[in-house]
C-alpha cells in the first residue's frame, strides 16, 4: 500500500534486531518514578506509544551512581531492584513489536547536592552555569565507581529482559561530555589532556557495557554533534569521536543531539526554533561513520521526519516532545493521516511541569503522563446521549466539546466572539508564539469531524440555555483581565480606589490590548506584577510594531516564570535586541495622560517617564462565572452544570484543556 512516508515507515536493522520503522522515542524525564523505581504510570506511558507503533523506545535517563540525583524522582539503573520493574515494562512494550532500551547516565557538574546531600562529581572543579555549585574533582577511584555503575546498569538491563542499552552522558554537557571536552576537562592525569586520554573513561564504559550485554543486545551511545559554545566540541570534533567509538566494535548505532547547560535551548528549544535545526551537524557525524545514526531537533510532523530521512540526514528520527503531544503520532502516519497529528507547539509545558516537580504533561494533550486515567482507550461512550451546551470557545470549551461529542453526546458549542481560540489565539499574535495556533487549529479540526455544532457571535444567557432544553452545560467563559493598577503588593487595595489614572483611555489590560490592538503612542509601559509569559508576549507585540517599550515589574526579573520552560534567556535576549528596556523592583504609582510615575519598591524613590502613549497591565484576571452562578439554581431541577478553565480560576491553557477533558468524560 502506498504511503506518503515510505522511508519513515520502512524497517531498519540495528545490531541484530529489526526495527519496524524509523521512529525512535528519545529519552526524557517523566517524574513518574517513585522510590527510584518505575511505576504503573510509567509502564502505561511507554506502552501507549508502543501500542501506537513507535519502533524503538529509550526510557528516561537513569542514574549510574547516587551522586547524580537532581531530584527525588530519578530511577537508579545500578539498583538490582530495577530488574523486576524492567521485566514488567519490557513485557508491556515488546508485545506490540517495539524494542525498549535503558539509558544509564550521570549529570556530572550539571546538578546540585540538594536532593541527596552528596557532593557534585566532575572531572575538574568547574561549576555548572545553571546550578553554580563547585564540584568535587573525581579521583581515579571515583572514576572506577562510575564505570562499575555503568556495568551494573547493563547487567540489570539484560536480566530485566530489555532489548538494549543506550550509554548516555556524552551529550548535553553531562559527565562524559565533561570528560571529553577540553573546556571542562583540565585534568593532568591519564583521563585528561589528549583526546585519547579524555576518551579513556568512555571506552572503558563501552567495554564494560558490551561485556555485560553480550553480542545480541543493542548497544548505542547518545552524543552531541555540536556543543554549541566557544571552547566546546564542535561538529568536526564529534565526527572524530564518533569514528573512534565505532572502531571499538561495541556499538550498533549512534544517536546525536546538541547543546549543554550553557545553552539549553539547543537541547529542547521552544518555538520559534527552526525545525530540524540540528541536522546539518548530524550529517557531519553520519558522513564519518558506517553505523546507523539517529537524529533529533524539533522534528514535529511525519512530513518533516520523512524529509530528513529521505535526504540522508540520518537513519532514524528520535522524537520526544512530539510523542508527548501525541502518542498516536506513528499510527496516524501509518494511516496516511499525518495532518491529524496533534502538533508539538514548542511551549515546553512538559519542561515547566517537571520544573514544578510534577509528572510529565503537555500543554494540549491531557493524557500525557496520565494514560491510566485519560488515555484514549479509557474514553467510554456515554451511557445515554445528552443534549450538551458548552459555553466558551477557548481551549477549555473546545476540548470539552470535542470529547463530549466523541462520547456520543449532542453538543452545541457557543462563543460570544466571531472566532474561536480564546487567549491562546491572542498570545499567538506575538511573532515568536505563532506555533501556539496549533493548539486551537488542531482542536477546531478534530471538532469539525464530529457532529457538534458551533455557534459564533452569540452572547449566551441562562434563559437561552433553558429555552433550548440543554440537559448538561459546561461553562468555559474564560476571564476578564484587570486594569485597575493594584498589584499583589497591595492586597488591601483590590476593592478600593483605582490607581490614579488607571481609568484613562490609553490604559489596557493585556487581554484587551491583544484583542483590540489599539493605536498607542510611540512609548508604552508594560507593567507586569505576576511574572508569567503574558508580559513578554505583550512586549514583543508592541516592539514588533515599532513602539519603544519599558517593561516594569515589582519582581526581581521580568517574566521569571520562563525559567521553568528554560527559555528565560532566549526571550530576554530577543526582547532586548528589539529595544525593550527592563525596570525591575518597581511599580507604577500614578498614570497621567502623557506620563507615568514609577516607584522603587525598596527605596520608595519615585521617577517620572514622559512622554508615554500607553500602559498595558498584567495584573491577573477575574473569572467570568456570572452564567454559572445564574444557572446554579437549575441544579436542583436536574441540570448537570460544570465550571472549567479560567471561568473556574484564571490559570494556564494546560489546566483549561485538562479540565475540559475531565468534565466531558464525566457527563
Amino acid at each position: 500500500m502506498s504511503t506518503p512516508y515510505p522511508t519513515l515507515l520502512s524497517p531498519i536493522r540495528i545490531g541484530k534486531h529489526t526495527i519496524r520503522n524509523r521512529v525512535w522515542m528519545a529519552a526524557h524525564a517523566t517524574l513518574l518514578v517513585k522510590d527510584n523505581l518505575f511505576t504503573e504510570a510509567h509502564l502505561h506511558y511507554y506502552a501507549e506509544r508502543a501500542r501506537n507503533g513507535v519502533g524503538i523506545i529509550t526510557m528516561e535517563a537513569m542514574a549510574v551512581h547516587p551522586t547524580t540525583q537532581p531530584y527525588k524522582g530519578k530511577a537508579f539503573a545500578f539498583d538490582p531492584r530495577m530488574v523486576p520493574e524492567y521485566r514488567k515494562i519490557a513485557a508491556a512494550v515488546q508485545q506490540h513489536g517495539t524494542k525498549i532500551l535503558c539509558q544509564p547516565w550521570h549529570r556530572g557538574r550539571e546538578t546540585s547536592s540538594v536532593a541527596n546531600g552528596l557532593p557534585v562529581w566532575a572531572p575538574s572543579a568547574i561549576p555548572c552555569s545553571v546550578y553554580r555549585e563547585m564540584p568535587h574533582v573525581m579521583t581515579v577511584e571515583d572514576i572506577k565507581a562510575i564505570i562499575e555503575g555503568y556495568r551494573l546498569s547493563a547487567r540489570y538491563a539484560r536480566e530485566g529482559g530489555l532489548d538494549g542499552v543506550e550509554v548516555h552522558s556524552m551529550s548535553h554537557g553531562y559527565l562524559l561530555n565533561q570528560f571529553l571536552s577540553p573546556a571542562t576537562n583540565h585534568r593532568q592525569d591519564i583521563f585528561g589532556g589528549s583526546l585519547e586520554n579524555r576518551l579513556r573513561i568512555v571506552l572503558e564504559i563501552l567495554d564494560a557495557t558490551r561485556q555485560e550485554t553480550g553480542p545480541d543486545m543493542i548497544v548505542g551511545v547518545r552524543i552531541n554533534s555540536d556543543d554549541g559554545h566557544a571552547g566546546g566540541l564542535r561538529p568536526d570534533d564529534w565526527a572524530e569521536i564518533a569514528q573512534r567509538l565505532e572502531a571499538t566494535g561495541h556499538l550498533d548505532y549512534i544517536s546525536c543531539s546538541h547543546g549543554t547547560y550553557l545553552n539549553r535551548m539547543l537541547i529542547y528549544p521552544t518555538s520559534p526554533q527552526e525545525h530540524g535545526f540540528q541536522m546539518a551537524a548530524t550529517r557531519r557525524v553520519k558522513a564519518a561513520v558506517k553505523l546507523p545514526v539517529v537524529g533529533v531537533g524539533r522534528i514535529v510532523t511525519p512530513e518533516e521526519a520523512e524529509h530528513h530521512l529521505a535526504a540522508g540526514d540520518c537513519d532514524m528520527v528520535a522524537l520526544a516532545r512530539a510523542l508527548i503531544a501525541d502518542a498516536e503520532w506513528v499510527s496516524k502516519a501509518a494511516k496516511g493521516e499525518g495532518a491529524k497529528v496533534r502538533p508539538c507547539v514548542g511551549a515546553n509545558w512538559c519542561m515547566s511541569s517537571i520544573f514544578a516537580q510534577a509528572a510529565i504533561a503537555c500543554i494540549h494533550n491531557p493524557a500525557a503522563g496520565a494514560e491510566l486515567e485519560l488515555g484514549d482507550d479509557k474514553l467510554k461512550p456515554a451511557a445515554r446521549a445528552k443534549k450538551v451546551a458548552v459555553v466558551g470557545g477557548g481551549p477549555a470549551g473546545l476540548r470539552a466539546a470535542l470529547t463530549a461529542a466523541k462520547r456520543g453526546h449532542d453538543v452545541t458549542l457557543f462563543e460570544r466572539e466571531t472566532t474561536l481560540g480564546g487567549q491562546v489565539a491572542l498570545w499567538a499574535k506575538a511573532p515568536s508564539r505563532v506555533e501556539l495556533t496549533g493548539v486551537v487549529e488542531w482542536l477546531k479540526a478534530r471538532l469539525g469531524e464530529t457532529s457538534a455544532r458551533v455557534r459564533l457571535g452569540i452572547p449566551v444567557s441562562a434563559d437561552l440555555l433553558r429555552a433550548e432544553g440543554f440537559e448538561s452545560v459546561v461553562i468555559a467563559t474564560g476571564s476578564l483581565g484587570h486594569r485597575h493598577g493594584w498589584t499583589p503588593l497591595h492586597p488591601e487595595k483590590w476593592d478600593g480606589p483605582w490607581l490614579p489614572g488607571a481609568d484613562l483611555p490609553h490604559v489596557y489590560s493585556y487581554q484587551d490590548y491583544l484583542r483590540e490592538e489599539p493605536k498607542l503612542g510611540p512609548n508604552v509601559i508594560v507593567a507586569d506584577a505576576l511574572g508569567g509569559r503574558q508580559g513578554a508576549v505583550v512586549a514583543e507585540v508592541l516592539a514588533s510594531k515599532g513602539h519603544g517599550v519599558e517593561f516594569v515589574t515589582p519582581l526581581g526579573q521580568g517574566s521569571p516564570d520562563l525559567a521553568s520552560s528554560r527559555d528565560w534567556g532566549k526571550v530576554h535576549g530577543m526582547l532586548r535586541r528589539m529595544g525593550v528596556r527592563f525596570t525591575s523592583d518597581a511599580e507604577i504609582v500614578r498614570i497621567e495622560r502623557d506620563a507615568v510615575e514609577i516607584m522603587d519598591v525598596y527605596t520608595r524613590e519615585v521617577s517620572r517617564r514622559a512622554p508615554i502613549g500607553g500602559v498595558v497591565f498584567m495584573l491577573g484576571a477575574s473569572a467570568r462565572d456570572d452564567l454559572f452562578h445564574a444557572l446554579l439554581p437549575d441544579r436542583a431541577r436536574g441540570l448537570e452544570l460544570k465550571l472549567i478553565g479560567d471561568a473556574m480560576a484564571p490559570r494556564r491553557a494546560s489546566d483549561a484543556i485538562r479540565e475540559g477533558e475531565i468534565a466531558a468524560r464525566e457527563i
